[in-house]
């Protein structure tokens, strides 16, 4: 069982990196991209490093709009996390599965399927899905409305716990001599029949060796935590700064108080951008490189989206000129209130704050040497408003392999980071309960 003293860290895999312009620099693997030898020579990076997880997000839609859209997600998640179950041995396995599209059924035998192959290593994480692309291709004409879509995943995640527990490996028997392949008193049908789905069950694959695999969620806002609230072991976070993480932190335990197990605890890993150096200068160097590939064009369109406001012949090298309050702002508060954080600590300029939104878009992001990143990152664990993040590499391989290679030993040798894989399975790994 993993010290519950020390951090969970897990690793976001993405295309060649988080960072817009990573498939640009010379080292990047984007001829890689679509190939399964990728992500499994990542994993195992992220395994010697001992980290908990690997986890893929999904966007199930592909528009290709532009010459530089990135077909991030060439490769179907749980399809990619099997063939990077066979090189490794310990990392957990994390796959994003959306409620809107999916069916329960097959969603939880493939989990289940995936978690018994790996004995138990499987975690998923479940989303509502975010754009009217998306829909497009699952036979419907736009996104269904919010309160919909999280009425039907509060419905699947409760469906997909009875199909997780629908009956345990011991009732197959197996006995030649009395003729018995299983008690079928001990596999009962769930009737499952409600708002959005029916199904008879039970599931056709036994409970997993964990008990049932680890289910995360990432949705910020209030419906997505309230989500959290009654279904997750784990929640991903957004935090810029320790402002909204302990925000974040207070919102998620008041909404799990007015829950039927209001004394349940959910682990919370904010998201984590980090460029390190044997110096300081070292590691700016590092981001610059990458801020200076960034397409300035696409970028400002982006930022114009956020701030719902043409920012096209703003000048680069100029400070940002005053925003709009909260109070004021009539577009998506969530990504706004942390541009008005990212400028409130930072005071940067317009392509410094473009650099900053490229890789992670608004996450913790972290420069400097070891010692310096991990004194924060001890600071967030030690506040008690983060037990673990979830690392968002600007650039892959070479990001991973800095922060293996400088913060895990740094992390390691005070104590907040193990040395070795002591358990088997992903709920170990994270020191979740067991579901017996």
């Amino acid at each position: 069982m993993t010290n519950r003293n020390q951090l969970n860290i897990g690793v976001l895999l993405y295309g060649c990196g988080h960072h817009q312009a990573a498939w640009l620099m010379p080292d990047s693997a984007i001829k890689e991209i679509g190939e399964s030898r990728y992500y499994q020579r990542l994993a195992q990076i992220a395994e010697a490093g001992r980290l908990d997880a690997v986890f893929f997000a999904d966007n199930q839609s592909f528009p290709a709009n532009n010459s530089t859209d990135l077909p991030a997600f060439w490769l179907d998640p749980l399809i990619n996390l099997t063939a990077i179950s066979q090189v490794t041995d310990h990392i957990g396995l994390v796959s994003t599965i959306s409620s809107t599209f999916s069916n329960p059924y097959t969603a939880a035998r493939q989990l289940l399927s995936l978690d018994h192959v790996t004995k138990g290593r499987v975690g998923w994480n479940l989303v509502t899905s975010m754009t009217d692309w998306e829909a497009l291709n699952h036979g419907m004409d736009a996104l269904p409305p919010r309160e919909e879509r999280y009425n039907k995943a509060n419905e699947f995640a409760a469906l997909m716990e009875k199909l997780f527990l629908s009956w345990d490996q011991a009732a197959f028997l197996a006995n030649r001599s009395d003729n018995q392949l299983i008690d079928p008193e001990c596999i009962q049908v769930i009737d499952h029949s409600e708002a959005y789905f029916s199904v008879k069950g039970p599931l056709s694959t036994p409970r997993s060796p964990q008990g049932k695999p680890v289910a995360m969620q990432a949705g910020a806002s209030e419906e997505g935590v309230a989500l959290a609230a009654k279904h997750a072991d784990a929640v991903y976070s957004v935090s810029w700064n320790f402002r909204q993480a302990h925000a974040f932190r207070e919102k998620l335990h008041k909404k799990i108080t007015q829950t039927e197990s209001p004394d349940r605890k959910i682990k919370i890993y904010p998201g984590l951008v980090t460029y390190v150096g044997k110096t300081r200068e070292e590691a700016l160097a590092k981001k610059a490189e990458l801020d200076e590939k960034l397409p300035v064009e696409n970028a400002l369109k982006q930022l114009s989206f956020f701030l719902q406001q043409d920012c096209s012949t703003w000048d680069l090298e100029a400070k940002i000129p005053t925003l709009p309050s909260i109070e004021e702002f009539s577009g998506p508060i969530g990504r706004y209130r942390t541009i008005l954080e990212i400028i409130e600590d930072t005071d940067p300029t317009l392509k410094e704050l473009l650099g900053y939104l490229a890789a992670g878009g608004g996450h913790l992001t972290l420069i400097g040497t070891p010692e310096e990143i991990v004194d924060q990152l001890e600071f967030w664990f030690n506040e008690g408003v983060a037990d673990g993040f979830n690392l968002m590499p600007p650039s892959l391989p070479s990001s991973l392999e800095d922060f293996v290679d400088m913060i895990i030993p740094e992390l390691q040798k005070r104590g907040l980071f193990k040395d070795t894989y002591t358990g088997n399975t992903l709920r170990e790994h994270l020191g979740v309960t067991k579901v017996e």
